[in-house]
């Protein structure tokens, strides 16, 4: 299915645009380009930052999402999620992890979302293709091998991607710090598509 959210602005008047080639913003160059001038990817990050500022106007928004909406999604670099679910600048609160798991640091931020910020909706969005889907606890092993030190984190990888979006759901809605869990729904975004896919949560 396809998942739309309202706008909370006027609509505008239609869109029309030619498909390009997907590229960087900050068309990064390499390795040994960026040794030559002497930059970095952080350098060239400030830089457009200054750009952005020289024309920034203040909003004046306030810090409540405009929509009470909070969105947990996985931090993978190919899911614009504004674009995606058709959002603006103070539409929600996004939360983004590894996977887009529902971990403790997660229910941290919703809580603090709901409770303080007014949230009342929760969206969770896995994504096909996952980086999580190839890695499992061995990782926590390893990384302990080559440091010294066991992460006191779970990797939490999974093999199922729409069973881990029940067990998601399932997390939130069962946590007792979470005061609004009427409203949890869980897709998996199609990263050739652009399309959302709801999980049924049973």
């Amino acid at each position: 299915m396809t998942f739309f959210v309202p706008s909370h602005r006027a609509p505008s008047a239609p869109v029309t645009s030619t498909v390009m080639p997907m590229t960087t913003s900050a068309s990064v160059p390499t390795e040994s380009e960026g040794a030559i001038n002497g930059d970095t990817v952080t350098d060239r990050l400030v830089e457009a930052n200054g750009r952005y500022a020289a024309a920034f106007a203040d909003p004046g928004m306030d810090a409540r999402p405009v929509l009470r909406v909070a969105v947990v999604a996985c931090m993978d670099a190919r899911l614009d999620l504004h674009a995606a679910l058709g959002l603006e600048l103070g539409d929600c609160h996004t939360i983004r992890n590894a996977g887009g798991v529902v971990t403790d640091d997660v229910i941290r931020s919703l809580t603090i979302s709901q409770r303080k910020l007014g949230t009342r909706s929760i969206v969770l969005i896995h994504h096909t293709g996952c980086g999580l889907e190839a890695l499992t606890e061995d990782f926590r092993t390893e990384l302990e091998a080559e440091v010294g030190q066991r992460p006191a984190w779970a990797v939490e990888s999974f093999r199922d991607v729409d069973q881990d979006v029940r067990q998601s759901m399932q997390r939130v809605r069962t946590n007792p710090f979470l005061l609004h869990t009427d409203d949890v729904r869980g897709f998996v975004f199609d990263v050739k598509t652009g399309l959302l896919r709801e999980v049924d949560a049973a």
